[in-house]
């Protein structure tokens, strides 16, 4: 819990510090400006007084939590999943209602930032509700009420349809051994 904790911390400041996405487009679409780098300047922590956790939610990198390969997770440390139920070509997201309550959509923020994860695969959805949701290789991405602290799997195979995300939108894969933490 201490390296997560410890992991997420020097994380952010990383991943706040790279891309900013700019005006998505359309639905499947998306426009991004070019990656900025990194600077030593970049100091806020997910936890410290006054971090943007919104901007930070909005965000993704990649991690590896246990018992997974490269996993997506978002600028908190929280991973984040995909529905088999939803449809990434076109991106559409059938998660709604009860079930958004429980499986959270990754919002659209306007200085949302990637850390290790392509940007030409990250796009948005507009939700039945006209929200705009973050797709990542076309896939609409979800964070897990059930996940209580950054690095947690707990919606990994739920239902055989929610399967954490790996950085090219597709499903993570499992490893032998269990995994490499972050």
């Amino acid at each position: 819990m201490r390296t997560l904790r410890r992991t997420a911390l020097l994380t952010a400041p990383a991943v706040a510090g790279l891309l900013l996405l700019t005006g998505c487009g359309s639905e499947g679409g998306s426009t991004a400006a070019p990656a900025a780098a990194p600077t030593a300047a970049s100091s806020a922590a997910p936890s410290a007084p006054g971090a943007d956790k919104a901007v930070l939610k909005g965000s993704l990198a990649v991690g590896r939590p246990s018992g997974l390969g490269p996993t997506v997770l978002d600028g908190l440390g929280y991973t984040l999943y995909r529905f088999d139920k939803d449809t990434a070509k076109p991106s559409a997201s059938t998660c709604n209602g009860d079930c958004a309550a429980k499986w959270p959509p990754v919002p659209v923020n306007a200085q949302s930032t990637l850390q290790g994860v392509d940007r030409a695969l990250v796009g948005t959805v507009t939700r039945a509700d006209g929200t705009r949701q973050l797709t990542l290789g076309g896939w609409p991405l979800y964070r897990f009420a059930g996940d209580k602290a950054p690095g947690e799997t707990n919606g990994q195979g739920v239902g055989g349809t929610w399967f954490a995300a790996a950085p090219d939108g597709k499903k993570a894969a499992a490893t032998s051994g269990g995994g490499g933490g972050y």
